[in-house]
């Protein structure tokens, strides 16, 4: 078969999320199965070579899982010793308390943005989540009300403020200052989250009802039910300490932290350097603080070795799925890179001769749309923007360029980002019930983003 070339390929795309869509919300299939089944077609309908295209979805299903697994695992266990102690509810506890149960939803975003400055999106939302089931099991709220809040702070500072890694990438590509970037940042993405996170969830959770029975949230609430949780034999248990119980959940977050200062600690490529950077990476900060854990919310709460082991196994079967299908849907992005429908997004951005700031926008909403991922729709919308932007000799600012591009970045959620089937899969929500929450959650951060962007781009 002929390969197909030009804005074909955009039409072919555009059946092939329609197709999906379809099958899972109207026909109930099961959405790893449809995600297989749609990439598959895809790949044969554009002309791909037929050996590649299966090639090219386990690549991308595995590129995205050699992430997502290792870090939804090991959060999923630290989240697990949290419940079981009854660490979660204790922050939970503390934050209604601090905040009252009328504002935790202004409490969840607060908590999100400040986890989720050092951390990737999905590191913060595994941290996060078994927290937000506990308040929202506590306040007898919508899991809607507790968890917009706290995915809108986490996506707001993915794209818009360093020293997350994503921006951080695009302040270096524009040669942008950093000190200026976070402030700008700091003022077009906290009234953007209180807009798409504490307001939008005020008004989206009175009109959406998730099921009252969710399998995941059980696996993060505490066994004892009550605030005094009971042991063996019925006598109340006091629960851990809020400052040992903070410090467990930010401990990779601390790691993290240390791990980017490295070049600014020790000299590049010496030891000290290597070996910070090393206790500073996602996966290994999470085990620490897993290992950690096992002592902070096991040993010192009297649970023995064979009680901790249990609650990693038990804790782990839930998952399965969900890492399944967040594996399929890097996936399905990969074959839309691979078939070359990005790359045809990308020259049509090009082509549309916008002014640096709508360009950069622009660029990295179409490919976030085609990839699924904001992490590379913003670097690889850095290089296309930064020559053209260099080429204005300073028309534009470079910090504005920095937050444009993340703002464009975060733009619609969809089946192809491992984060919708994230957030779908621990909120217990449809396909449908995802596009009209998380979807819509992240194209009010693009499209506000974007106009605070511009508003202030006629002041400094």
């Amino acid at each position: 078969m002929e390969p197909v070339h030009g804005s074909m390929l955009l039409v072919y795309a555009v059946i092939a999320i329609a197709l999906l869509i379809l099958l899972i919300t109207r026909y109930k299939v099961y959405p790893f199965l449809v995600l297989v089944i749609v990439s598959l077609l895809l790949g044969l309908a554009v002309g791909m070579p037929m050996e590649n295209i299966v090639k090219a979805f386990e690549t991308g299903n595995g590129n995205t899982l050699g992430h997502i697994a290792i870090v939804v695992g090991l959060g999923t266990m630290l989240g697990k010793m949290m419940a079981e102690s009854g660490g979660a509810e204790q922050i939970a506890n503390t934050l209604i308390k601090w905040f009252g149960e009328k504002h935790i939803h202004w409490a969840m975003m607060c908590v999100a943005i400040i986890v989720g400055l050092p951390v990737f999106f999905e590191v913060g939302f595994v941290l996060l989540i078994p927290i937000a089931f506990n308040v929202a099991k506590r306040t007898n709220k919508s899991l809607l009300l507790v968890g917009l809040p706290m995915v809108a702070g986490l996506s707001v500072v993915h794209g818009l403020i360093p020293p997350h890694p994503a921006a951080l990438l695009a302040v270096q590509a524009y040669h942008a200052d950093i000190g200026r970037t976070i402030a700008y940042g700091l003022i077009v993405g906290i009234p953007t989250a209180i807009v798409a996170g504490p307001l939008f969830a005020l008004l989206i959770s009175k009109h959406i009802k998730l099921p009252e029975n969710n399998p995941l949230a059980a696996q993060f609430i505490d066994s004892g039910k009550d605030s005094g949780k009971e042991g063996k034999q019925g006598e109340k248990r006091e629960l851990p300490g809020f400052g040992i119980t903070l410090l467990t959940v930010l401990l990779p977050v601390i790691l993290m932290l240390i791990g980017s200062w490295a070049d600014l600690i020790f000299a590049p490529k010496s030891l000290p350097n290597n070996l910070l950077k090393f206790v500073g990476n996602a996966d290994v900060a999470l085990l620490i603080a897993v290992l950690f854990s096992f002592w902070s919310f096991g040993a010192s709460r009297g649970f023995n070795r064979e009680q901790i082991q249990k609650f990693c196994g038990d804790c782990l079967a839930p998952i399965a799925g969900i890492t399944l299908i967040v594996g399929a849907g890097g996936g399905f992005g990969n074959v839309l890179r691979e078939s070359g429908i990005s790359q045809q997004l990308v020259a049509t951005a090009s082509a549309a001769h916008l002014s640096p700031l709508l360009l950069g926008w622009f660029v990295a909403a179409l490919i976030r749309l085609a990839t699924g991922s904001a992490t590379v729709a913003m670097t690889t919308a850095c290089g296309i923007v930064a020559p053209i932007a260099a080429a204005s000799n300073g028309a534009v600012s470079a910090e504005l360029l920095v937050l444009a591009t993340g703002c464009g970045s975060l733009i619609f959620s969809h089946v192809n980002d491992g984060g919708f089937w994230l957030v779908k899969e621990y909120f217990g929500m449809t396909v449908g019930q995802t596009f009209k929450t998380w979807s819509l959650c992240e194209t009010i951060i693009s499209l506000m983003g974007l106009g605070l962007t511009f508003a202030l781009a006629t002041v400094v």
